[in-house]
């Protein structure tokens, strides 16, 4: 057998990575060459090597919706976590980050770990717990990886790694058999359990599934997903995800306070999320819910049924290609995030980075594209949906107000977590 690197030069994944990330794939040989090199130099050689990725994703519609049993679009996307990975022969993980500090774990004891909390090692330790709960096999194994997902862009680089987590564990151990869908509940266990995140599912989804899918969280434990079949490209329109700064340090009672005052307004009708409130008779109560409830809980009540019910509306038109009505209902959505959920500006007036980058998304874009807040708001990212002559001229106005390198653009990419070749 060849080590990778060679297999690598001689074009033996060339197929693979042209599936992954189609006219970007020469750059990504190199890349994955590059990754191969530190394997060999962190591991050793050896011909028992292999290439694994997973992807970061994108919420596309349906903004705080999850959190309330709601609907969600969302996609995986062509910037991703990639390792080089060989199996070991004992119970030992060890994974070497580029630019983090090395993790180990010994698998002997997969009980939660509190002095692991918020680091890699709990999501490793979880995701084997859980496996091992579930019936499947886990092992050692070394890895190598490097991620293309930036952290606070929103895209999700902790699903991406954990997701990468779970398909090395299934291709390793299971013969690849563990599907996405318990692949990211799987996920969602360790993160809960083990890392000390009290996240969603929505994030571990579309980084397991791939391409574009709606999500329906009515019954979480078995949410109902659809795959839907689109190339942006072809239509001729790219994502781009404007990364407008701000500090999210301090924005911890921002997001909470989304939940808890839907939460407010669930309770008021004796239901625990919004999703079990019949929309008609909310607004049949508007004028008893003001005594019960703050102003600010009403509005973001009324964005989470106008969101939810766009959502489905988003998949339809992306199931029939219609970018007309796709654009319009991406801006109503982003119109909803501003208006009523209000998560485009926090309580500090000096942090108005997103309402800036929207504002100077439709000075640019205008009829032509969409633009909206991405993923949980306040500070960090929008999203914007670009025609592809304008990407140019859209990421250099972006890169002038917040700085070179603000503006990624990516593709949707068609399968979550993999082994290549």
């Amino acid at each position: 057998m060849l080590p990778i690197r060679a297999k690598l030069t001689n074009g033996a994944f060339d197929d693979a990575l042209i599936y992954l990330y189609g006219t970007e794939y020469e750059a990504q040989k190199v890349k994955y060459g590059a990754l191969a090199d530190a394997f060999e130099g962190v591991m050793g050689q050896t011909d028992a090597a292999m290439f694994f990725s997973a992807p970061g994703r994108s919420e596309i519609g349906g903004n705080h919706t999850d959190h309330q049993l709601g609907r969600v679009l969302a996609a995986a996307v062509t910037m991703d976590t990639r390792a080089v990975v060989a199996r070991r022969d004992d119970n030992v993980v060890r994974i070497h980050s580029q630019g983090y500090t090395p993790v180990f774990v010994s698998l002997d004891n997969l009980s939660p770990n509190a002095a692991e909390k918020n680091a890699s090692e709990a999501l490793v330790r979880g995701i084997a717990e859980r496996l091992t709960q579930s019936g499947y096999r886990v092992g050692g194994f070394d890895a190598v990886t490097a991620s293309d997902v930036p952290k606070g862009s929103g895209l999700s680089s902790s699903a991406a790694f954990s997701i990468l987590v779970c398909t090395i564990f299934s291709e390793l151990y299971n013969d690849g058999r563990i599907p996405p869908v318990e692949q990211a509940l799987v996920s969602k266990y360790a993160e809960n359990r083990h890392f000390g995140k009290p996240s969603g599912l929505m994030d571990q989804l579309a980084c397991s599934v791939g391409g574009f899918i709606a999500i329906d969280f009515e019954q979480p434990e078995q949410p109902r997903i659809e795959k839907i079949e689109c190339d942006l490209d072809a239509l001729g329109y790219a994502i781009c995800i404007v990364n407008c700064g701000g500090n999210h340090a301090d924005l911890t009672q921002e997001y909470a306070a989304v939940t808890k005052e839907m939460g407010d307004v669930a309770r008021f009708f004796g239901k625990s999320v919004l999703r079990e409130v019949n929309e008609g008779a909310f607004y049949a109560s508007l004028g008893p819910l003001r005594k019960a409830v703050s102003d600010r809980a009403l509005l973001r009540a009324m964005h989470f049924f106008g969101d939810n019910a766009r959502v489905p509306e988003q998949a339809e038109a992306l199931r029939q290609k219609d970018m007309d009505t796709f654009r319009r209902l991406m801006n109503e959505s982003g119109r909803s995030s501003f208006m009523l959920l209000q998560n485009v500006c926090p309580t500090d007036p000096s942090e108005r980075g997103l309402a800036l980058g929207l504002a100077l998304s439709e000075r640019v874009l205008g009829r032509h594209g969409a633009w909206r807040v991405h993923g949980g708001g306040f500070a960090g990212t929008i999203q914007a949906l670009v025609p592809l002559g304008m990407v140019d001229a859209y990421q250099m106005e972006m890169e002038r107000a917040f700085g070179a390198g603000c503006c990624y653009r990516f593709a949707v990419r068609p399968v979550g977590g993999i082994k290549i070749g």
